[in-house]
């Protein structure tokens, strides 16, 4: 399998697998037995080994086409990826009771600030748009295989970490579900919530802008391809 686009296909199940075992009983049966800090360090590491091993995988796969591939589908990325680093930055620099460890913001008097006004998941509609954007311009099975694969588990992630927190948390969680949204602008636009332009700041935009103009002059040196159209 060693070369061959179903060694990407048998990655990206083990990678998609692992986080939706972590949405199961079968994670509380597990902290129950080897505790909370030891799981989360054996999550951390299966989670690293198969998202290396799947990016292994794709670099070694073969050219096998899927759909045809036209000059403007190169824009798709270049136009949509500055979207979601400024997501991800957004989701990196923001409390985000959503997260791990962050838990405890639920409870503050505004739980929701910043990006959380727009979106309560910043992260996962930033990997979303961005493995999304990069699936349409290559057109090929071991594509579909990764960018898919990562895609499906920002959008299933969505759901299922917020019936995670509401299990959790319970009560707590229930005031920040109904005031924000998981579709981004949702939430604003029926009038749960206003909008935190302040708290999203003017150098959490900037910050994303340059991010994206470091990844997109390298990225022919890092990936061996041009983001451009030919």
């Amino acid at each position: 399998m060693v070369g061959a686009t179903e060694h990407v296909l048998s990655a990206a199940i083990l990678f998609v697998g692992l986080h939706l075992l972590a949405s199961t009983p079968l994670r509380a049966a597990l902290v129950g037995r080897i505790g909370e800090s030891r799981y989360r360090a054996l999550f951390s590491v299966l989670a690293a080994v198969f998202f290396l091993w799947m990016l292994w995988a794709y670099a070694n796969a073969p050219f096998e086409p899927v759909w045809p591939v036209a000059p403007w589908m190169a824009w798709v990325p270049v136009l949509t990826v500055p979207v979601a680093m400024i997501l991800l930055v957004c989701a990196l620099t923001t409390r985000n009771p959503s997260l791990a460890g962050m838990e405890a913001a639920v409870r503050e008097p505004n739980p929701a600030v910043g990006m959380m006004t727009v979106t309560r998941h910043p992260l996962f509609w930033a990997i979303a748009l961005w493995a999304l954007a990069h699936l349409i311009p290559n057109g090929d099975m071991a594509s579909i295989y990764l960018f898919g694969s990562l895609a499906l588990l920002a959008l299933l992630g969505m759901p299922m970490q917020d019936h995670k927190k509401f299990r959790t948390l319970g009560a707590d969680w229930a005031p920040y579900a109904l005031r924000t949204s998981a579709i981004p602008f949702l939430a604003a636009a029926q009038g749960r919530i206003a909008i935190d332009w302040r708290g999203i700041g003017w150098w959490r935009p900037l910050a994303g802008l340059v991010l994206y103009v470091i990844v997109l002059m390298g990225h022919r040196h890092l990936f061996g391809v041009s983001p451009f159209p030919a």
